[in-house]
């Protein structure tokens, strides 16, 4: 009985606990396959109605009604259900696209070769138009996961192995960026006997203690940090210990902030080893995304120009001050270049620093403080909207700028770069970045700094599109940036494009 009853503790009432924390999982795959079908009828009544007007055509009715049950087995067949890609990264939207384009391609190789009479205007509505519906539909649907993240529900409880400096790092970056859906809420260290908490997560054992710590706590998902303790034998009975309960194992290599792309799995003699492309700085890819920056700056040139003017008009009738603030910044290969801006601070703002020079709160490059009295009333509008970053578009239409990249330093910044940083000035920096859409003026210059590098390391114009899509959404919604009057108004890192002295 006492077996019996040991048993029950260990193994199934964990697992129980373990399965009702994944119940928002099962929920929302659920609602997904639910969309997906409400997409695809809607998507087929629409193309019955418009290919057929005021007609009844029975074979295309019974086609319009089968549409929700193909789409959502065909979505199901390229994995577009899986629980790995729930609210995060870009491979469910690609399942997607993929879904459509190969369903679009059968029913074509199915037509061509049974030699079927099928409207083509009803298939280029129906299938481009369920593609479209069902991706801004995915898109809302992850948007109402991260609300709830936000709120830490929907999260995945995780047990995470390694050292403790970079133990408190994760946990930091997962309760900042909560929309990656995990929780850390177990700590197995190599010093676990000297501490009992870290970053108010508690330790609860070394790493031989993973598995029992994360089936007696119910925590779905085993986080392994790159360390040389955890060898391949090590995880391997890990693993085996997690099978069990069916937990989640995920392993982190010792190479950091490389994207997917960049990394393939090879299997020689019998070891997984990972091999990592180069980064693309130069080719053909280059050249691509350097005519894609300056069509994109001349269209958004002729596009606000009438915004361009009215901005000018009211800091013109502000203070009778000049529109454009320069500044010496350095770019690509640490050649200088001449960044263009609006203004922002009253004229001659650098002869009045030496007034407010005790309240400096900047970190010993710049000058910084909050409600900084020398920034203007349309200066601070400006800054919270950063529509004073609009002549930029100037810059990257002269070649001098990108429209994504890293962050353009001072020449002072520059001249204190170690060699690691530096890579920063590889290429061309950008009006906007990483570090746009992932706080703005809330980071710190370590995250901004570690952003940058990130973005040289695994470019690509697909991330500069998604980069140029967030952005739009961080800008609109304030993210990052100090409402005027508010206690934080104009503070401004000292690394950024903002106007400083």
């Amino acid at each position: 009985m006492a077996v019996s009853e040991h048993t029950e503790r260990v193994f199934w009432r964990p697992a129980l606990a373990r399965r009702g924390s994944l119940i928002w999982v099962t929920r929302y795959q659920r609602q997904t396959v639910v969309i997906d079908a409400t997409c695809g009828l809607l998507t087929g009544m629409a193309a019955l109605v418009g290919r057929f007007p005021g007609q009844t055509r029975v074979l295309y009715i019974a086609v319009t009604a089968a549409l929700p049950l193909l789409w959502v087995t065909w979505v199901a067949m390229f994995g577009g259900y899986d629980p790995r890609f729930i609210g995060l990264g870009s491979e469910e939207f690609r399942r997607i696209i993929n879904s459509g384009i190969s369903l679009m391609a059968a029913i074509a190789i199915v037509s061509y070769g049974w030699k079927l009479d099928f409207a083509r205007g009803y298939v280029l509505i129906a299938l481009p138009g369920l593609v479209a519906v069902d991706l801004a539909a995915r898109y809302a649907m992850r948007k109402h996961l991260h609300r709830q993240r936000a709120h830490k529900r929907s999260m995945r409880r995780v047990t995470a192995v390694g050292h403790a400096n970079a133990m408190a790092d994760l946990i930091v970056q997962l309760r900042r960026d909560r929309f990656h859906g995990l929780e850390v809420v177990n700590a197995c260290v190599a010093d676990h006997t000297s501490l009992t908490e870290i970053e108010g997560v508690p330790v609860t054992g070394g790493f031989a203690d993973a598995a029992r710590v994360a089936s007696s706590t119910s925590t779905d998902t085993v986080a392994v940090l790159a360390c040389p303790e955890m060898d391949g034998l090590t995880l391997r009975r890990l693993a085996w210990d997690l099978e069990k309960d069916r937990t989640d194992l995920y392993v982190a290599p010792a190479l950091m902030d490389v994207a997917g792309p960049r990394t393939t799995i090879r299997p020689v003699a019998g070891l997984p080893l990972l091999h990592v492309d180069h980064a693309e700085l130069t080719g053909v890819k280059r050249v691509i995304k350097s005519f894609f920056d300056k069509v994109i700056a001349t269209a958004a040139l002729y596009a606000f120009n009438p915004l361009l003017a009215f901005i000018a008009l009211g800091i013109v009738f502000d203070d009778r001050g000049p529109v454009l603030f320069t500044q010496t910044r350095i770019g690509k290969d640490a050649q200088p270049f001449t960044v263009l801006k609006f203004r922002t601070m009253v004229p001659g703002a650098e002869l009045r620093r030496e007034a407010i020079l005790a309240l400096d709160e900047g970190d010993g490059l710049l000058f910084k403080m909050r409600k900084d009295p020398r920034v203007t009333t349309v200066g601070t509008w400006l800054r919270r909207w950063s529509l004073d970053e609009l002549p930029q578009l100037f810059n990257v239409v002269l070649g001098e700028m990108s429209l994504v990249g890293p962050r353009p330093p001072l020449p002072v910044e520059a001249s204190r770069y170690s060699d690691d940083v530096y890579r920063r000035l590889v290429v061309k920096p950008g009006l906007t970045g990483l570090w746009q859409i992932n706080g703005r003026s809330d980071l710190s210059r370590e995250d901004a700094v570690r952003l940058d590098l990130r973005y040289v390391e695994n470019w690509s114009l697909a991330l500069d599109l998604q980069i140029l899509w967030k952005t739009c959404a961080a800008v609109a919604k304030g993210r990052g940036a100090y409402l005027p009057g508010s206690p934080q108004a104009n503070v401004r890192k000292s690394s950024g494009t903002k106007e400083v002295s």
